[in-house]
């Protein structure tokens, strides 16, 4: 039997860094998102108004825009080209609304120009889905089995989990490059003032940092993962 250089449960301290940016990252984007929506864009626009006007000026007036539920539930979805928003992002017109709707269309003016990271993640969807259901049961029922049998499904959960990760850093430049998209717009396009700029930007910031935290947790529980296998630290057979 295999010889497992970390137990399931010491090796939760390999995820420490993780968890610690991951706590800070949803406290930083809720308190600047709260903050932000308490001060009211001088032009008085909701975030309905900037995300149908961007996509207008964009040639994308086939690209809908409809209010959802939730909170911070905002997003694209390309399979129905929909701008989704959350009611406060929706119907307000605070700096924080109007940097999350510009940010949605980022992302609809990256699938209309075929942007490849976007395209990448898309694809990888399905099999993320699949791999962060399955990675974790299939890897641990291999380990408690002999054999090829055992081998195999190690193998597999560690692949799997491995697409999870892959779909968790090409989220990354997604991200970024819709923020970077949605202040240039929203700039250039007189939506909001320079000094309304960085107070915006601030709030794109805080939530990139949620992505970021994402993909750090998942890389080390990758590491952690390959470590529990015997992948990575040496293994033996008894």
């Amino acid at each position: 039997m295999y010889f497992y250089p970390l137990s399931f449960y010491s090796s939760m301290i390999i995820l420490i860094p993780g968890i610690i940016l991951a706590m800070y990252a949803q406290a930083k984007v809720k308190s600047t998102f709260a903050r932000y929506s308490k001060v009211a864009s001088s032009k008085g626009l909701t975030g309905a108004d900037v995300a149908r006007a961007i996509l207008r000026s964009q040639g994308l007036d086939h690209v809908g825009v409809e209010m959802i539920g939730g909170n911070l539930s905002d997003h694209y979805d390309p399979r129905v080209k929909m701008v989704r928003l959350s009611q406060q992002v929706y119907q307000g017109n605070s700096l924080a609304s109007l940097g999350v709707a510009a940010h949605e269309t980022g992302h609809a003016i990256q699938h209309a120009v075929g942007y490849v990271p976007l395209n990448i993640r898309n694809g990888l969807v399905p099999v993320a889905n699949f791999g962060s259901n399955l990675a974790f049961p299939l890897l641990f029922i291999g380990l408690f089995l002999s054999g090829s049998m055992g081998t195999n499904l190690v193998y597999l959960g560690i692949y799997l989990f491995a697409a999870v990760v892959l779909f968790q850093l090409v989220t990354l430049p997604v991200e970024f490059n819709a923020s970077s998209r949605a202040m240039a717009i929203l700039h250039n396009g007189s939506y909001i003032t320079s000094d309304e700029l960085p107070k915006t930007k601030s709030v794109l910031d805080a939530a990139a940092m949620t992505y970021v935290a994402s993909a750090l947790m998942g890389i080390l529980n990758l590491v952690r993962l390959l470590l529990i296998s015997g992948v990575l630290g040496g293994r033996r057979n008894d």
